[in-house]
């Protein structure tokens, strides 16, 4: 059983949550980091506080980048969140929520905290499966960050660290992540994955990841207990 310390990136909702497990399934010893970046969902950072610390992550780091100053999403901007009746309505196009280099800069923040803390290995919930079209999940993306990553650091020119980059929901859907996250012993009834949910935080089924996250519940037989028992 590995003991080293991994980053585990949580923000509240089911894929990062199932993630967390795996990494400690793995017998990393997780530091959770999670962003704060004007995102209008920003009700999934109590989420991904209560994942944290219901699944024992041996610290949680909350950061605070405002992306609202670039805009050009509708999670960080003046712009409408788009709504469906049914997940095959959802478009193979790039989705008005993707935010701009998102992932990039969240896994740069990534990589500056597995240095600081000695670790070679970051776990990111990207998926190119069950996903909205958002080009910063595909396996061609991670791996070139990942090559990128390893001339980033002192540490990696120095030779005492191959970064190494976790993405062990990648090729899976929706249902099968739930599956393995339950086989896992993850409470999805604490995690949030709205994009546009209302001002008491209650998810409105209508958007993208409402509908995806719907769709795998239901194709892995399940009821989603976070509409049946409320955020936590």
């Amino acid at each position: 059983m590995k003991t080293q310390p991994a980053v585990v990136l949580l923000s509240g909702g089911l894929d990062s949550t199932t993630v967390l497990a795996i990494a400690k399934d793995e017998g990393y010893t997780p530091h959770a980091l999670s962003f704060d970046y004007g995102q209008r969902h920003s009700i999934e950072l109590q989420a991904a506080r209560r994942v944290a610390q219901s699944m024992g992550a041996v610290d949680h780091v909350v950061t605070a980048i405002d992306l609202r100053v670039f805009g050009g999403s509708a999670l960080t901007a003046d712009i409408a969140v788009p709504h469906h009746l049914d997940v095959n309505e959802l478009k193979q196009d790039i989705p008005i929520t993707y935010v701009p280099a998102r992932n990039t800069i969240f896994l740069s923040f990534a990589l500056a905290l597995a240095e600081t803390i000695e670790s070679s290995d970051i776990f990111i919930g990207v998926n190119a499966l069950d996903y909205s079209g958002y080009p910063d999940c595909r396996p061609e993306y991670i791996r070139a960050y990942e090559t990128m990553a390893n001339l980033a650091t002192k540490v990696g020119v120095e030779g005492k660290q191959h970064l190494r980059i976790h993405t062990p929901l990648i090729e899976l859907s929706k249902a099968q992540i739930i599956t393995l996250g339950l086989s896992l012993g993850v409470d999805y009834s604490i995690t949030h994955s709205c994009y546009d949910p209302d001002q008491q935080g209650a998810p409105c089924g209508t958007c993208d990841s409402c509908l995806l996250r719907r769709k795998g519940f239901a194709e892995a037989g399940l009821d989603d207990p976070a509409l049946i028992e409320g955020p936590g």
